[in-house]
C-alpha cells in the first residue's frame, strides 16, 4: 500500500510568502519530480486560497477555516494534526510548534510518524512576551518530547535543542536556488533599471530582531548606496524608520516586491548584501542570496555564521557595518565561496532528499495522478 505523508503549519501552497511556504512548496516540487513511493498530502488556510483547488502538482490539497498566523495558528496545527492522524496518514511534517500542545494525544491514538521542524527559538524572540512566550517555550517543550524526530535548520538550533532537552535534531537547511528561476525573465514593472550601479541590498521583514536601525545608521553614516526592500508600512516600527531615512540621498526604501522576475532583478543588480537577522537560524533569504555570488555583510551571530560557514564578512554594531561598508571594494572571492557553499549545500534536489528520507519514504518511480484519495478538501 502506498504510504501517505502530510505537510502541516503552513499558509498552503501555492506558496505566497515566508520560509515554510517555500520549504512546503518546494518539497511538493521534490515530490512531484522525484518519484517517492509516498502520497503527499499539504493542508492549507481556506482564507487564502478562495479558488480551492483539490491538487498541487503532484498533492492533494485539504483546507482549514483556521488562518495558519496569529492566534488561531494553535488551532489551524492542532486541528489538521488531528484530523490527518485521523485520516490515516503514515507520516506527518509539522513546520513549527503551535500544533504541539495535541502532540501527547496523537502518540497516545495513532501510530503516525510526526517529525516537527522547530523553526527557530521562537520564544526567545523580543516581539513576545508575558504568556505568549511562556506558551511557545512550553511549545517548544512539548514538540521535542512527543515528536518522533527534531528537525533544526541550522547547527546553532540544534546545538540548543542538545542543551536544553538532551535531543540530537537532524539538522536540514533550505534551499535556495530556486531564487534564480527567473534569470533572462523581464519583469512587469522594471524596478531594478533604475536603481543605481553597485548598490548594497536588504532585504527582510522589518522588525527590531533584524537590526533595520542599525543598518540604516551605518549606511547613512558610511555614505554607500544602500536599497533596502521591506514591510515598512506594517508597523510603527517600519514607520518610524521609513519616515527617519527616506529623505537620506543615498538610502532607497523599498515596500516588499513578490514578483518573482522583478525580485530576481534586484537582486542580480545588487554589488553588496547585508544580512541583518540576530534570530531565527537559517535564514532563507540568506542562502537564496548566497545563490547570487555577491559579496554578504551578516550580523554576527552562531546561526549566520554556521550558514555561512564563516566564509562572509560580520559585523556587531552600526559603526563595524559603516567601517565595512566603506571600504572600497569588497574581495570577489567572498561571493565566489558563499555560491560554492550555496550549490553544495542549499540546493531543493537535496533539502527535498534529506526530508523524504526522514519521513521514511523511498525514491521509487510512481505513477502520479493515481495518488489522490478522492477525499474532501476541506475541514469544516
Amino acid at each position: 500500500m502506498l504510504m501517505k505523508i502530510a505537510i502541516l503549519g503552513t499558509v498552503g501552497v501555492p506558496g505566497r510568502y515566508g520560509g515554510f511556504e517555500t520549504l512546503a512548496e518546494n518539497l511538493v516540487r521534490q515530490h512531484h519530480t522525484g518519484r517517492w513511493d509516498a502520497g503527499l498530502t499539504v493542508y492549507c488556510s481556506a482564507e487564502a486560497y478562495p479558488d480551492r483547488a483539490p491538487r498541487y502538482l503532484s498533492a492533494d490539497l485539504r483546507y482549514s477555516r483556521f488562518r495558519a498566523n496569529g492566534i488561531q495558528s494553535i488551532l489551524y496545527d492542532a486541528f489538521t494534526l488531528l484530523d490527518c492522524a485521523r485520516r490515516g496518514h503514515d507520516a506527518a511534517l509539522l513546520l513549527g510548534v503551535s500544533g504541539a500542545v495535541v502532540l501527547p494525544f496523537i502518540r497516545l491514538f495513532s501510530s503516525m510518524r510526526v517529525v516537527t521542524n522547530v523553526d527557530g527559538i521562537e520564544w526567545r524572540r523580543d516581539k513576545w512576551t508575558g504568556a505568549a512566550r511562556h506558551f511557545l517555550r512550553l511549545s517548544e517543550w512539548m514538540a521535542v518530547r512527543f515528536s518522533h524526530q527534531v528537525v533544526a535548520d541550522n547547527q546553532g538550533i540544534a546545538d540548543h535543542l542538545q542543551e536544553a532537552y538532551g535531543v540530537e535534531a537532524a539538522v536540514i537547511a533550505y534551499g535556495g536556488d530556486h531564487a534564480l528561476d527567473s534569470a533572462g525573465q523581464v519583469p512587469d514593472d522594471d524596478q531594478a533599471a533604475t536603481l543605481p550601479p553597485g548598490y548594497a541590498l536588504a532585504l527582510c521583514r522589518i522588525e527590531p530582531e533584524n537590526n533595520i536601525a542599525m543598518i540604516l545608521e551605518a549606511f547613512a553614516c558610511a555614505g554607500k548606496q544602500l536599497v533596502f526592500v521591506g514591510n515598512w508600512d506594517n508597523s510603527e516600527y517600519g514607520r518610524t524608520l521609513r519616515a527617519q531615512y527616506s529623505t537620506q540621498k543615498n538610502i532607497l526604501l523599498l515596500d516588499p516586491i513578490y514578483e518573482a522576475a522583478a525580485l530576481y532583478r534586484v537582486r542580480a543588480g545588487a554589488g553588496l548584501y547585508v544580512h541583518g537577522h540576530s534570530a531565527g537560524g537559517t535564514n532563507p533569504s540568506l542562502v537564496e542570496m548566497m545563490h547570487f555570488g555577491v559579496p554578504i555583510l551578516a550580523f554576527d551571530c552562531v546561526y549566520n555564521r554556521y550558514t555561512t560557514e564563516n566564509q562572509a564578512k560580520y559585523f556587531r554594531t552600526a559603526g563595524d557595518l559603516a567601517w565595512i561598508a566603506g571600504l572600497p571594494t569588497e574581495p570577489p572571492d567572498i561571493g565566489a565561496r558563499l555560491r560554492e557553499i550555496a550549490e553544495r549545500a542549499y540546493t531543493w534536489n537535496r533539502i527535498g532528499k534529506e526530508y523524504f528520507t526522514i519521513l521514511g519514504a523511498d525514491a521509487e518511480f510512481m505513477e502520479f495522478g493515481e495518488v489522490s484519495h478522492g477525499e474532501k478538501s476541506y475541514i469544516y
